[in-house]
């Protein structure tokens, strides 16, 4: 139980830390709250383990709505004695920092992007290649297919659990300069990425200039003009704003980004196995209503953004699957910082038995 209590109370306390700095009362205010609620159900044994989750995206986007959902069922199947706690907004650090966090035992379970998962691991590395998917059926069959299951799982031997993979959908172009129509037009543009090479070097190769920044810091960045673009999936443009700061948007679908839901293994093998099974189903069981919350904002998400005045465009893609081929020959090769050829052949089959329509 000792275990249990300090693993709470360090979660309580990072939960605090992270929203002092935040800049606003009733952030908090409710941040506070939420934490020390925990803590306190915990010490009265209401709780049994309390959980924290952190993301790096707004309260309303489909990854912080998928680990909502998950915490109400696994409330329902423990009666209560299991209870998470999401806070989003990058109050609990950027992606690193949480992935991190699930080692050092301050952050009990995340949501991110695959991307950041390079500096840990290359297996998640099939997942950056250009144009790799065209529809999200594909990547969803890879995600719930055998091979995906070994990927999930492939970082458990560095204190990292994968519960589920959740998703944040087909990245696109929003920049203040020009339609992107062409790779061409691409060409001097200063634009965001994460810190992925496989990411970089793609843009790259199409003439771009990719600057890696954390997650937390591209707004700003696109209203003071220090970079020019950024790509992510409509629901994270739409939920952050870029809107506000960005003129338009090209819907290249260059790169589709799964979601792996991870938790903290130490934290996990310290439950009983009654508390592990509802955790494998209540994440189980979340993943069709999160990627149904992608679904939807993807539609609702460009309408708004149109609404408010962004210019769209769906550009041809054979020209950028054309330009980023030398990306292939590069990152798929048997050597660390490399996609694994038989991977990439597993998740190639994979693709062929779910042609697009």
């Amino acid at each position: 139980m000792k275990k249990k209590v300090l693993s709470v109370l360090i979660a309580a306390s990072m939960a605090v830390v992270a929203f002092a700095g935040c800049g606003s009362s009733s952030s908090t205010t409710s941040g506070s709250a939420a934490a020390s609620g925990s803590t306190s159900a915990a010490a009265t044994g209401e709780v049994e383990y309390a959980m924290i989750s952190g993301t790096t995206t707004p309260e309303e986007h489909p990854y912080n709505l998928g680990l909502n959902k998950m915490s109400e069922l696994l409330s329902e199947k423990t009666n209560g004695a299991v209870a998470l706690d999401v806070f989003g907004n990058s109050q609990l650090g950027n992606e690193r920092d949480l992935i991190e966090g699930l080692q050092l035992g301050s952050v009990q379970v995340t949501c991110v992007s695959t991307a950041p998962l390079s500096g840990f691991t290359d297996t998640f590395l099939v997942f950056d290649l250009p144009f790799i998917f065209e529809t999200s059926e594909q990547a969803r069959a890879v995600m719930d297919s055998e091979v995906g299951t070994e990927i999930l799982n492939s970082i458990e031997d560095q204190g990292i659990k994968g519960l589920a993979w959740f998703e944040n959908g087909f990245r696109n172009i929003t920049n203040n300069v020009k339609p992107i129509t062409v790779p061409d037009d691409l060409k001097g543009i200063k634009i965001r990425t994460m810190e992925n090479q496989i990411h970089m070097e793609a843009f790259r190769v199409m003439g771009a200039d990719p600057t890696p920044m954390a997650m937390g810091d591209v707004f700003t960045a696109l209203q003071q003009g220090t970079i020019d673009a950024q790509e992510n999936p409509v629901p994270i443009i739409e939920t952050n704003k870029f809107g506000e700061v960005q003129k338009y948007i090209s819907m290249t679908g260059h790169l589709f980004s799964p979601a792996p839901v991870f938790m903290s293994k130490d934290y996990y093998d310290s439950m009983p196995a009654e508390y592990q099974t509802a955790v494998m189903e209540a994440a189980a069981e979340a993943t069709p209503y999160q990627r149904e919350q992608i679904d939807e904002q993807n539609v609702t998400g460009l309408e708004s953004l149109i609404a408010a005045g962004m210019e769209e465009n769906e550009p041809e893609k054979a020209p950028f699957k054309d330009a980023t081929k030398s990306v292939y020959d590069e990152f798929v090769k048997d050597e660390a910082g490399c996609v694994s050829p038989d991977i990439y052949s597993r998740v190639e089959e994979i693709i062929a038995q779910h042609p697009a329509q």
